[in-house]
């Protein structure tokens, strides 16, 4: 069921970007039926969701909410990564079964991402700074949740 509500919030989170303006439930839910059944309010629930998660904005349109996305995908699958990264015993053995699972082309991409973060200087109040204590939120990125 977890994984499901995962699925339908990044399936739900796609088409708000692709769309690339403000969408209503009633949109996202008619475009969702060409793949799936789902009730309405499932799809009202989960805008909720994101919309409580930081990851949407609304306005209130008459008795609807319009949506739109507050990030960019590549923030919104940052922030995911970070959250399955963070929910493991032992971060080291997670990342070398997540490279185990990539494709050629995406080590690449990575060893690329590699190099360009090395262009910036690191935080110094990162999540290894006497700075940084709980309340920074030093391992979290995205919208707050």
């Amino acid at each position: 069921m977890v994984r499901q509500l995962g699925e339908l919030e990044n399936a739900i989170m796609t088409r708000v970007w692709q769309w690339n303006r403000p969408v209503t439930v009633r949109e996202v839910l008619l475009d969702l039926r060409s793949e799936r059944e789902i009730a309405y309010t499932t799809v009202m629930t989960v805008l909720d969701k994101l919309h409580r998660k930081g990851w949407l904005r609304r306005e209130r349109a008459g008795r609807a909410y319009r949506y739109e996305p507050v990030s960019s995908r590549e923030a919104y699958t940052a922030a995911l990564m970070n959250d399955a990264w963070a929910t493991g015993d032992n971060p080291a053995a997670a990342l070398v079964h997540f490279f185990g699972l990539m494709s050629p082309e995406q080590r690449e991409a990575l060893r690329d991402a590699l190099r360009v973060a090395a262009l910036f200087p690191s935080d110094p109040a990162g999540p290894d700074s006497p700075e940084s204590g709980p309340d920074t939120g030093g391992t979290r990125s995205g919208p707050a949740r």
